[in-house]
């Protein structure tokens, strides 16, 4: 998924205004500007668009995850640049406190169904024999959960 697709929707969910939104890359270290978020959140046929690369939206999860979940003890993750939707995935799992059940009821509220073996391979290291790349309409489907789920007014 582009990523920038996936701030609009995370700030769609949670009804956020471009205050909110850097506040929440404040809170990740990461300072950014009014414009920026702008042009993050643009269409692709805007002129104003700009692609959101990796950093950026990781410093973005990082900072939904100390929002909602507060900071540890033990430091910011490094930022390492490198999502995959399985870290996307698994950051907002993290991010909402979400247990594997509540996934799955998520995921339904989307018109989807997986079992919860299938929802597990997604959260596996990379090495594990059972591990599974998360596509982008699986990512889709929850991120649309999501929305069903938290945005007030939802339809």
């Amino acid at each position: 998924m582009i990523n920038n697709e996936i701030l609009r929707q995370i700030r769609y969910t949670l009804d956020l205004s471009d205050s909110e939104m850097i506040s929440i890359f404040g809170l990740a270290d990461c300072k950014i500007t009014r414009k920026e978020v702008c042009d993050w959140l643009k269409k692709e046929e805007d002129p104003s668009y700009e692609l959101c690369n990796d950093v950026i939206l990781e410093s973005f999860l990082n900072g939904l995850i100390y929002e909602k979940r507060g900071k540890k003890d033990d430091g910011a993750p490094k930022v390492l640049g490198l999502l995959t939707n399985n870290a996307i995935f698994m950051k907002l799992k993290i991010a909402f406190n979400l247990k594997a059940e509540e996934v799955l009821e998520i995921i339904a509220l989307a018109d989807f169904r997986i079992s919860k073996h299938e929802l597990s391979a997604f959260f596996r290291k990379e090495s594990h024999k059972h591990y599974r790349g998360c596509k982008d309409q699986i990512l889709r489907y929850f991120l649309k959960g999501l929305q069903l789920k938290f945005r007030k007014n939802a339809s």
